[in-house]
């Protein structure tokens, strides 16, 4: 459908340290595999999504939901043309810098970095990750991927003006992504809008009834499945019904990105780049569900007290792990500490918060705070 704008499979700017070609794995599958081997990879599966770990195990956790969106992206792309590898490598890579307790624990690293006059985002931390922390190689520090995977986990979910990051001045600020990396936001919240419905109607917090009310297609999806499915347990019915709407929010970005493409007139990737908006946008119809299931899991979910208590305990000990380790430098681990000849003390802290597990920064907080 866009054969056109599809990155190849060999990336055109290389590594910032060469490597010789792999004999038989392109430059993408090279670098999906390392960071399927990474350590901040495996560590994604005690992180938050939006339960705590441990509530239930058919809860998401972070590296579930990481897989949930490289199923959505896979099928954008590969329905649009797109280079498969590519788009997988991405969303594969798109949460490394998450720390423990999701969006509220980066929240709470960037205001105690902010007293520092530093800052804390999780897509910059991610990069930071793929480049220096993790250490697998003899030759170089980081995994070493390729300018365009560190180009879309950077850009993928907004975009970099130039001048804002000196350190970020190779990754051609200014200029937009490829129509790959575009694609890995929508798929991210098509992936976790829907499967927060899921979590929140095993929860018992959202039901099909105020789903439908909330979205008008969804009550006639469940109309239907009533018709052809008469008796069937709620759970079932839920879904089906889910199911379905992710469909729609799926087909929606597919259809939506190939009418942008073809509007625009763009006929190559450097097109793309020189262009003053995205292409990867759903129709306005798929994003009118989607506002309105995110509108649903605001009021029902998100804000619910058990879930608020939650968080507010998690900011909580992770301020105080902060304080605590800033002072007592010596309880962070050898490989972090390695880096304070080339780092200040709450650069290095940050990075092995960010690092933490949910349930290692819980046992850290009481071994060495209660």
């Amino acid at each position: 459908m866009l054969d056109q704008l599809r990155l190849g499979p060999q990336s055109l700017r290389g590594r910032r340290f060469p490597e010789p070609a792999h004999p038989y794995r392109t430059d993408y599958q090279r670098d999906r595999d390392r960071i399927i081997h990474s350590r901040a990879f495996r560590r994604l599966e005690g992180k938050t999504q939006v339960f705590a770990p441990g509530l239930c195990d058919h809860f998401r956790n972070r590296l579930t939901h990481t897989i949930e969106v490289s199923q959505v992206a896979r099928t954008a792309a590969v329905t649009l043309g797109l280079n498969e590898e590519y788009t997988e490598t991405l969303a594969l890579a798109h949460d490394l810098g998450h720390p423990p307790f999701g969006h509220i624990g980066e929240k709470e690293l960037d205001r105690q970095m902010r007293s520092f006059g530093r800052s804390f985002e999780h897509n910059r931390h991610a990069l930071r990750i793929v480049d220096l922390l993790e250490e697998r190689y003899a030759r170089f520090d980081g995994l070493n991927l390729t300018f365009e995977v560190r180009e879309g986990i950077i850009k993928h979910s907004r975009e970099l003006p130039p001048g804002e990051d000196e350190g970020l001045e190779d990754l051609l600020p200014g200029q937009r992504p490829a129509l790959e990396a575009q694609l890995i936001d929508l798929a991210d919240e098509i992936a976790y809008t829907t499967a927060d419905l899921d979590d929140g109607f095993s929860a018992g917090l959202i039901s099909i009834e105020e789903i439908a009310e909330a979205a008008p297609i969804a009550a006639d999806l469940a109309e239907q499945i009533d018709t052809q499915f008469p008796g069937a347990a709620n759970r079932v019915r839920f879904w089906e019904i889910q199911r379905r709407l992710m469909n729609l929010l799926i087909g929606g970005l597919i259809e939506g990105t190939a009418r942008a493409a073809e509007h625009s007139g763009v006929e190559t990737v450097d097109d793309i780049r020189r262009l003053d908006h995205r292409l990867a946008q759903m129709t306005p119809a798929a994003a009118d569900l989607n506002r309105r299931l995110r509108s649903l899991l605001v009021g029902r979910l998100y804000s619910h007290s058990q879930l608020t208590e939650d968080r507010n305990a998690a900011v909580r000990k992770m301020g105080e792990l902060f304080a605590f380790l800033i002072e007592h430098p010596e309880h962070i681990s050898t490989g972090y500490r390695e880096h304070f000849p080339d780092e200040p003390i709450a650069g290095v802290v940050c990075d092995y918060i960010a690092g933490m597990t949910d349930a290692f920064l819980t046992r850290m907080h009481q071994e060495l705070l209660s």
